[in-house]
């Protein structure tokens, strides 16, 4: 398969946590092809630490916009979460 095609197929969401506001993460941005590829592009010209799991963007892709994580995905999430605490951690120390 090559790139073009990949690049098609690939799926990104982006997540948004406010612990003032949110009991849970929400849903801020998806989508695949192009859509995807600008969220991605996005997050990287932000500083934004990017993760890759294609089954969990599936499951997170099928909610709204919006929408809170449900408790099924929570403990998924938390492992992401904790990934990206890791890196940032990381670059605080250098």
């Amino acid at each position: 398969m090559n790139e073009e095609k990949a690049r098609s197929r690939r799926k990104a969401v982006a997540l948004r946590y406010r612990a003032e506001q949110d009991s849970a993460p929400r849903v801020a941005a998806k989508g695949a092809g192009r859509l995807a590829e600008r969220i991605i592009e996005t997050a990287k010209a932000h500083g934004v630490p990017i993760h890759e799991d294609p089954d969990l963007v599936t499951l997170l892709a099928k909610l709204d916009l919006d929408t809170e994580i449900p408790e099924a995905l929570y403990r998924a999430v938390a492992e992401v979460l904790a990934f990206i605490y890791g890196l940032n951690q990381r670059a605080v120390k250098g």
